[in-house]
């Protein structure tokens, strides 16, 4: 049993609220930033639970920063947690919050849920994390509920990360691959070419990680036509 799931199983103040099969994900994604110095941001408060988890798994150097919507939540902070209060839509906002701190290596988005705040939120706290960092978006199962479903194009953050799974690829939508059987300087490929190096799709859960990329490049003097 991970650290994670024993911190939930023995805490007795009903503060915390998780899908079991949340546990062994994040300990898989997480558990190299342990006892290092991060930041972690974290877009859904409730009740406080997570927030002290994260504390405590992540060790003492770790600075955790929670958002909510719940001017209540405020006095859930003390130290090494510090909370805002905000709406995870508004640029402006997360912008406030980013300036006043380090930028983070860890973002998780639990917040509302609605394909518009999910959206909304990665577009731009992604391009905010640091290279090696982890984008992980929770609860992913509203993309099939109609309730949560709030953008006039009706698109879901689950189907938004199909589409990104192929920006991983626009190298070789902006070039023919090969192209890439000789040294290329420079392509014109988007954002999310340049800077996702992986896109893992769990039960409930998608999660980002980040690295600048470089243009791909094939040494086989066998390249495959």
């Amino acid at each position: 049993m991970n650290d994670l799931k024993k911190y939930f199983d023995n805490n007795s103040d009903d503060n915390l609220h998780k899908w079991l099969h949340y546990f062994d994900i994040y300990e898989e994604n997480f558990s190299r930033h342990r006892n290092k110095k991060i930041t972690l941001l974290e877009i859904g408060v409730f009740r406080g639970g997570s927030l002290s988890m994260w504390q405590k798994y992540f060790g003492p150097q770790a600075k955790i920063i929670g958002i909510d919507i719940d001017p209540d939540c405020k006095k859930l902070e003390r130290e090494n947690i510090k909370i805002y209060i905000g709406d995870q839509t508004n640029t402006d906002f997360l912008h406030s919050v980013l300036a006043d701190n380090d930028m983070p290596d860890i973002i998780i988005d639990d917040g509302g849920h609605t394909s518009n705040q999910q959206i909304t939120s990665f577009n731009y706290l992604y391009k905010q994390l640091l290279y090696g960092g982890t984008y992980l978006v929770e609860d992913t199962h509203t993309s099939y509920e109609s309730k949560f479903q709030d953008r006039s194009d009706q698109l879901t953050f689950v189907e938004y990360a199909k589409h990104l799974s192929d920006e991983l690829n626009d190298w070789y939508r902006v070039k023919d691959y090969k192209a890439y059987n000789k040294q290329v300087d420079n392509v014109n490929v988007s954002y999310w070419a340049k800077n996702i190096n992986k896109i893992s799709f769990y039960n409930n859960i998608i999660i980002f990680e980040k690295k600048e990329n470089q243009v791909p490049f094939s040494q086989s003097p066998l390249f495959i036509y």
